[in-house]
């Protein structure tokens, strides 16, 4: 078989293998086995929205399964029709056979990403919190380039963005903000990024040009819609209101409008200050509380499921620290994924589907990651 071909193989063999991986394999056989039974069960639809979770669940699963069987089916038709091409010199099949195989390695790529974005939540909306960290001025300007990253990027990929909270530094950037992005797997793509992102570069305001390192945080979790019911108790809340800031009309700069809910046995604290009125500021807060929560159960599961199945491990939800570095003649560089920029005026954003597809691949496979020392 030619090189070119072999390289298209070996590409889809890796792609099938870590779908493979990510579903478990004969598990996923056996619980969609489960689910055909109970589907065919007519008692199953004496409790609607329980047989509304059991189709969509089978629905994920049997789509996964099938896309691998199909390509693979696919792969080995294709090189066995090349084997006879090449006994009977026939190139013209042959070069037939690689551009089949090339095309068919493209659509294993998108397949594993499908696939691996077929977790509970994945296919929710989501909230990307970004805070900046120490630093002053220069972390709050970096937490404003992570939020025109974050916005640039969904906007590109046909979802919708909400600025739902807003808080602007003294000088510069913003202390915190949440977006919203409203399109098909947002939560999906975007909870690779929760964590500590670190930028390192000359600051543009220090006169001396001396170089800076700059920390924001950024957290991510689903929306949640009326399906999952999740209970939060009156008493467990602390309600603060407030003035809110930045631009705005009279009334919603010279009333109390914005709303902040601290959970008290969690420690989590969220805020709403885009709306006009403190009763729909306080109903999206709630909806961020309630998103926020959920997306903690999410993570203890999986951590639950992790430590039973040991083939399956995670770079941490929320820990893992992702560093740039922003080199002489604006050069971006992702220190995790080697990924680099060139383009100043559109900072990082235009390679943040590569910098996502790597953090998505490396929390599924397992692979260690190791942040370079900059400092």
């Amino acid at each position: 078989m030619r090189a070119e071909a072999q390289a298209h193989v070996d590409q889809i063999n890796a792609a099938m293998a870590l779908v493979r991986r990510f579903l478990v394999w004969d598990r996923a056989l056996r619980r969609l086995d489960e689910l055909n039974a109970r589907v065919e069960d007519p008692r199953l639809w004496d409790d609607p929205k329980q047989a509304q979770s059991v189709m969509q669940e089978r629905r994920r699963l049997d789509e996964a399964v099938a896309a691998v069987k199909a390509i693979e089916r696919e792969r080995d038709d294709t090189i066995e029709l090349m084997e006879m091409a090449e006994a009977e010199g026939d190139s013209a099949l042959v070069d037939e056979g690689v551009a089949s195989l090339a095309a068919l390695a493209q659509r294993a790529e998108a397949d594993k990403v499908q696939a691996l974005l077929a977790g509970e939540a994945d296919a929710n909306n989501s909230y990307i919190e970004v805070n900046a960290g120490a630093g002053g001025t220069e972390s709050q300007d970096w937490a404003e380039m992570l939020q025109r990253m974050y916005t640039r990027w969904a906007e590109r990929h046909g979802m919708k963005v909400e600025l739902v909270d807003h808080h602007a530094g003294e000088q510069a950037g913003i202390k915190s903000a949440t977006l919203l992005l409203k399109g098909e797997n947002a939560y999906g793509w975007a909870k690779t990024e929760s964590g500590v992102h670190r930028l390192v570069r000359i600051s543009p305001y220090d006169s001396s040009a001396r170089r800076h390192t700059s920390f924001a945080s950024v957290w991510v979790y689903p929306e949640v819609d009326d399906d999952i019911e999740i209970e939060v108790q009156e008493k467990d809340l602390r309600i603060d209101t407030y003035r809110a800031s930045g631009a705005g009309g009279q009334h919603i700069n010279t009333t109390d409008s914005a709303v902040r809910i601290t959970h008290i046995p969690t420690g989590i604290v969220v805020s709403c200050q885009n709306q006009r009125s403190q009763h729909k500021n306080r109903a999206e807060a709630m909806k961020q509380l309630k998103a926020r929560l959920f997306e903690a159960e999410l993570r203890k599961r999986e951590e639950e499921a992790n430590a039973v199945n040991a083939t399956k491990t995670d770079i941490g939800w929320g820990h893992q620290i992702r560093s740039y570095v922003l080199q002489p003649y604006q050069l971006v560089k992702d220190l995790r994924t080697g990924v680099t920029s060139t383009a100043p005026s559109d900072v990082l954003d235009g390679d943040l589907d590569r910098f996502m597809s790597a953090a998505l691949s490396q929390r599924v496979t397992g692979e260690k990651v190791d942040v370079e020392d900059v400092d």
